[in-house]
């Protein structure tokens, strides 16, 4: 289980972060809403350690990570989908799959045919660029490579951002079918309610970087969220 307690994270004098808590469990969707600018991204990557808090605690499955390194936490079953994709424009698609096989150890660097059977469409063009595929298929590209490392947390960034509805709701079904399997944790970050109502089992509402709404989805006022998230 991921708890992520009062996180205070700066960057210079701006107060991104402002005493954010939020938790994480296997087999549950935690989205984290809020207009842009919000602290959402930062929340992202005071998770995964791409930047530093300046106070609060971070624990995964039990153990202190708090000042861990991104790449000790990649190790310990922690992948990002990061906002933009961030995939390599000129490797192939299986190329761009094999960046992601870092984190394992020697003898488990493979590519399991699971990732294919998620997304069918990155074994059609397995040997096509990156730079040449479609926002959406870049999107599934950049998901199935973070799947790569078989991670027991799942964090994605706003993966909706850009996409076409069709692929949207591939991504939603794939998202869903992956908590289902009760092995892993997913952290969401949307902006687009509909989206995050479909899928959150739990959900943190932020606002000029602190939490003003938190709670199970069953009792998410839908009226109060949407006022937050068009103000």
């Amino acid at each position: 289980m991921l708890a992520a307690d009062n996180l205070n994270l700066y960057y210079g004098a701006s107060h991104a972060l402002r005493d954010v808590s939020i938790a994480a469990e296997p087999g549950r969707i935690t989205c984290v809403l809020g207009r842009n600018g919000t602290g959402k991204t930062s929340l992202m990557r005071a998770l995964v350690g791409q930047h530093a808090v300046r106070s609060g605690r971070i624990t995964w499955e039990g153990e202190d990570i708090t000042a861990l390194k991104p790449h000790d936490r990649a190790r310990r079953g922690i992948a990002l989908v990061p906002q933009g994709r961030e995939i390599f424009p000129r490797l192939t698609v299986y190329e761009n799959l094999q960046t992601g096989l870092a984190p394992l150890p020697r003898g488990e660097k493979r590519i399991e045919d699971d990732i294919f059977a998620l997304f069918p469409i990155l074994h059609e063009m397995r040997n096509r660029r990156g730079g040449d595929l479609s926002g959406g298929q870049q999107q599934q590209l950049a998901i199935a490579r973070a799947l790569v490392t078989r991670p027991r947390l799942l964090l994605l960034d706003e993966p909706t951002e850009g996409i076409q509805p069709s692929i949207i709701k591939d991504i939603g079904r794939v998202i869903r079918g992956l908590a289902n399997r009760g092995t892993m944790a997913i952290v969401l970050v949307e902006q687009y309610f509909d989206f995050a109502r479909e899928l959150a089992d739990r959900f943190i509402l932020l606002q000029r970087g602190e939490v003003v709404v938190a709670g199970d989805a069953s009792g998410l006022d839908s009226d109060e969220v949407r006022r937050y998230l068009t103000v």
